[in-house]
C-alpha cells in the first residue's frame, strides 16, 4: 500500500541517484549486508580496524553520554563456546516454528568463520545521574548504541569488510562469559572480517523468509495513517 506522503515526494520508484560528491555513502548503505557465509578468515589490517572502530565511536549519543564499549574477541575458544550457545538457541527458536524448512536454509551466524568478533555493550550509567535528553525516553541511550553499531557496519562495508549481527544468545550467558557487569547490556555480537563478496540480495530474501517492503510504504504525512484517537481501524 502506497502512502500519500511518498507521493508528495514524487516517489514513484527508486529515488534519483545522488550527486557524485555524496553518492559514496548511498552506495555503501545499499551495498551493506548481514554477512554469514562469505567470511574468509583473513586478517584485518590494524589501521583498517582502527578506522572502523573510530567511526563507531563517532556516532551521536544522547547527552554525549557515549554509552558504548567494544570488546574485541579473537580467542578461538571463546568464539567456539559462543557458537555452541548460539546453535542451542537456534534450535530453541526452530522448535517454535510450525514449518522450519525455510529457517533451516538460513545460516544465522558466522562466529567461527569471521576474523574476529566485536561485542557492543550499553552502559546505562555512563554520564549519569543526569543524562541530557534521556529523562523522558529511557531507551535513548540504547538507541545511541544502535547508532554506533550502524556507523561500524557502514564503515566496515566501505572498507570491503563484512559484518554479521548474531542475536541468537542470552544476554546473561555473554555477560558471564566475558565478565560484563550485570548493569551493562551486551547489545550486539558482531562478526567482522574480509569476505569473498557481498550478496546483491539480502539472505533472508534469497531464502524466502521475508521480502523488503518499498520505502514509500513507511513514509506518512503529519500523523499515523487511518487512525482516529479512541478507535482502532
Amino acid at each position: 500500500m502506497r502512502c500519500p506522503a511518498a507521493d508528495d515526494l514524487g516517489a514513484t520508484g527508486p529515488p534519483a541517484p545522488a550527486p557524485p560528491e555524496v553518492s559514496d555513502i548511498y552506495e555503501v548503505i545499499h551495498r551493506r549486508r548481514d554477512v554469514r557465509g562469505q567470511f574468509t578468515g583473513e586478517p584485518i589490517p590494524d589501521d583498517v580496524l582502527a578506522r572502523v572502530l573510530a567511526a563507531a565511536h563517532a556516532a551521536p549519543s544522547v547527552g554525549l553520554s557515549q554509552p558504548w564499549d567494544f570488546i574485541l574477541i579473537r580467542s578461538a575458544a571463546t568464539r567456539a563456546a559462543f557458537h555452541e550457545h548460539v546453535m542451542h538457541e537456534r534450535d530453541v527458536f526452530a522448535a517454535t516454528l510450525p514449518d522450519s524448512s525455510s529457517f533451516e536454509k538460513i545460516k544465522i551466524e558466522g562466529v567461527r568463520e569471521s576474523t574476529l568478533s566485536i561485542v557492543v555493550t550499553y552502559d546505562p550509567d555512563r554520564g549519569s545521574p543526569a543524562v541530557l535528553g534521556r529523562h523522558a525516553i529511557a531507551d535513548a541511550g540504547l538507541y545511541s548504541v544502535c547508532l554506533a553499531i550502524q556507523n561500524l557496519w557502514l564503515a566496515a562495508t566501505a572498507e570491503s569488510l563484512g559484518v554479521g549481527w548474531v542475536s541468537f544468545y542470552r544476554e546473561s550467558f555473554v555477560q558471564e562469559m566475558l565478565g560484563i557487569p550485570p548493569s551493562v547490556r551486551p547489545v550486539a555480537w558482531l562478526c567482522l572480517g574480509p569476505v569473498t563478496h557481498l550478496e546483491s540480495t539480502p539472505d533472508l530474501e534469497r531464502h524466502g523468509w521475508r521480502r523488503r517492503t518499498p520505502w514509500q510504504e513507511a513514509v506518512h504525512s503529519e500523523r499515523w495513517p487511518s487512525f482516529t484517537p479512541g478507535r482502532e481501524d
